[in-house]
């Protein structure tokens, strides 16, 4: 089943987010070389492309997992969460519909 996984970022952990991203980025390649990533993208703090300094507010991903409390324990396990760039993390069952 796929599912949606809602990272938000505590204030002013830009930096250890930008140290952590190589890492984060590994483990989502690793679901998309599995056929298993839908998506996956940072959410920027500001209404840009690129946010500069004002940096993000999260993260949301699409991934397949065979249950719901592999896809929680696969999110807890992040770099991004494991280092405290995400105050919180949610994780949602999703049924894609279009397109």
């Amino acid at each position: 089943m796929w599912y949606l996984i809602l990272g938000r970022d505590q204030p002013g952990s830009l930096a250890t987010r930008l140290e952590q991203r190589p890492a984060h980025l590994q483990r989502l390649q690793d679901l998309a070389g599995q056929g298993r990533l839908m998506l996956a993208g940072p959410l920027p703090a500001i209404d840009a492309e690129d946010p500069g300094p004002a940096g993000f507010s999260g993260s949301a991903i699409v991934a397949e997992f065979e249950s719901l409390e592999q896809a929680r324990a696969w999110a807890e396990a992040d770099p991004y969460r494991q280092a405290g760039v995400y105050a919180s993390v949610e994780v949602h069952p999703f049924r894609p519909v279009l397109p």
